[in-house]
């Protein structure tokens, strides 16, 4: 029998969208749809962000993450939802004076940046183990630091626990590794845990085998992994982690490319994806199978659907 990979699509992050990407997936519906494209070229998982109708930027109100759920479900009730926690933790010095906050600045309490997953109950749900260095620059933006202190976390883990939703631990470095491995030892996190490895982001790990290998052996042995990589190193990715036994991602969020020049569609990069893990002699995962697979609660997955999220 053929090992099942689970294939994730997360359709659209919260940073700055390149200025010549047509049709960037920007409003609930844009997004809600991007889901729908994805699930229909073989995506198991969705990984999503909200953003301002309006204006673009990043938005973490529940109330737009409650409107792209509520598209999804009224079409499809099958794929499995994976909410960003990530936005809210992210501090932007001052350039003039470092011990001051830039307005830009957007540091949300525990309670704040789960809000969303307590109200739309997904079956998964990030948990950013890592606090690093992100260059400033794109449109005057100063230098910032994604910030996720170890307390924020428990604190994040613990309220996400209360609605059985697993967390989906993003490590970027090997030492957000062994804070995650504290975390799971202390009761924060069940067993088994579900870790995706996030390689190739300016100032952290890079995406290649030596440091795929290496922070997958620093993994728990129980637990259940994934990996991605950023720009042009997506698809290489996609390959080493299907053949090291992991789970992969793909999508807008990490890669806006199908080669250079050439702009892809999230459901282009899911094909291609589908494509790779087939020819190495493996099959994505449905959504069901990626319910088992990741140990998902029967009953998160029941109670999600009952409530349209």
């Amino acid at each position: 029998m053929k090992r099942k990979v689970v294939l994730t699509c997360a359709v659209t992050g919260d940073g700055p969208i390149h200025p010549k990407y047509p049709d960037y997936p920007i409003t609930p519906a844009q997004i809600a749809r991007a889901c729908l494209d994805v699930a229909a070229a073989g995506a198991s998982i969705v990984h999503i962000h909200g953003r301002d109708p309006e204006t673009g930027l990043g938005n973490r109100s529940p109330a737009i993450f409650r409107e792209i759920v509520e598209r999804v479900r009224a079409v499809n009730r099958d794929v499995v939802i994976n909410l960003t926690t990530g936005m809210g933790g992210t501090f932007v010095p001052d350039p003039e004076n470092e011990a001051v906050a830039h307005p830009t600045t957007d540091v949300a309490s525990a309670e704040d940046r789960v809000r969303h997953v307590i109200e739309n109950l997904p079956e998964i749900c990030t948990l950013d183990a890592t606090t690093m260095n992100l260059e400033g620059g794109i449109a005057g933006a100063p230098d910032c630091i994604f910030m996720n202190t170890p307390g924020t976390l428990r604190r994040m883990a613990d309220l996400i626990r209360t609605v059985k939703s697993k967390p989906e631990i993003e490590v970027f470095n090997p030492g957000d590794i062994l804070l995650a491995r504290k975390l799971v030892e202390d009761g924060h996190i069940d067993e088994p845990p579900l870790f995706q490895l996030c390689l190739g982001v300016k100032w952290s790990a890079p995406a290649d085998v030596k440091t795929l290998v290496y922070m997958k052996d620093l993994l728990p042995e129980n637990a259940v992994w994934s990996a991605f990589g950023i720009s042009r190193f997506q698809m290489q990715i996609v390959a080493l982690s299907t053949i090291l036994g992991g789970h992969c991602r793909v999508g807008l969020e990490d890669n806006i490319y199908l080669e250079r020049g050439v702009f892809a569609t999230n459901a282009q990069l899911v094909e291609r994806a589908g494509r790779i893990i087939t020819d190495l002699g493996c099959q994505v995962a449905t959504p069901d199978e990626a319910r088992e697979i990741f140990g998902l609660s029967t009953e998160t997955v029941s109670r999600s659907l009952a409530s349209g999220g």
